[in-house]
């Protein structure tokens, strides 16, 4: 069986393969995979496609409602009418909630802690070794751990 596990680049992850080192899987049974950083910044738009989690339009459309909801009421009493008003409350309330939104996400990004690299520990072990590693990753701050049965080809 393989144990599979990740891990933010730290000392953790040293006292955690020392930890499995001293309960007896030697070290031709574990390896450690180091991942790449993202050089680029991330994409700050939605698409179909590659959705980044982060919606753009949301404070968009609830302020184009109210600023559009007030342009058709105050709209009755002014001079162009309240179509007109509406239509103008509308893309002023899109405009400030894009606007601020972006604003807001160009702030959140400079004030983010920078992801620290990832490494992903792969161990082979015994079935009845598994649950001690498991509880010997976790204990040493992994992020995610998971079982692959080393029985069925991968």
């Amino acid at each position: 069986m393989y144990i599979v596990s990740t891990f933010e680049q730290s000392i953790y992850l040293e006292l955690v393969i020392t930890a499995i080192e001293q309960k007896g899987i030697s070290k031709n049974k574990i390896m450690a995979v180091p991942l790449e950083k993202r050089k680029q910044a991330r994409a700050m738009y939605d698409s179909l496609h590659r959705a980044d989690g982060v919606s753009m339009i949301d404070l968009a459309a609830i302020l184009g409602t109210c600023f559009m909801l007030l342009g058709t009421v105050y709209g009755f009493v002014l001079a162009w009418g309240p179509i007109i008003w509406g239509i103008i409350g509308a893309v002023t309330g899109i405009t400030i909630g894009y606007t601020a939104k972006w604003i807001w996400l160009k702030r959140q990004q400079y004030q983010t802690k920078p992801v620290s690299a990832e490494t992903v520990l792969i161990i082979h072990c015994d079935e009845k070794e598994g649950d001690m590693l498991e509880q010997l990753l976790w204990e040493h701050l992994a992020l995610g751990v998971s079982r692959i049965d080393g029985s069925r080809p991968l």
